[in-house]
């Protein structure tokens, strides 16, 4: 399986999975702590993929979504885009209709 069928696999079975740098209890960036606390507030249970662990996974994930910074969040297999775009949903109180699965 390529790097490539892996992160599809790993977004299309997970309703929300991030892909960050860390995990959300120590998160090694601080706009991926920034993007795990956001999610934290609305209560979303996440998946996380720690992009540090595996250089495949962190430029593959690049590629996949066609966006160059982590951290990367995915809802339901879309790409929703990184920290400033999660933080932006947030406070127009789009995130939390996206993951409680409302369009």
């Amino acid at each position: 399986m390529s790097i490539q069928e892996q992160i599809k696999e790993l977004v299309t079975s997970n309703d929300i999975v991030l892909f960050m740098k860390g995990s959300p209890d120590f998160p090694q960036c601080g706009f991926s702590g920034r993007t795990t606390q956001i999610l934290n507030q609305c209560g979303a249970k996440f998946a996380s993929v720690d992009v540090l662990q595996n250089d495949e996974v962190r430029e593959g994930i690049k590629t996949y979504s066609n966006w160059p910074t982590i951290p990367q969040l995915y809802i339901r297999g879309e790409f929703i885009g990184g920290s400033d775009i999660v933080m932006e949903m947030f406070e127009s109180g789009e995130l939390q209709k996206k993951i409680v699965g409302e369009n």
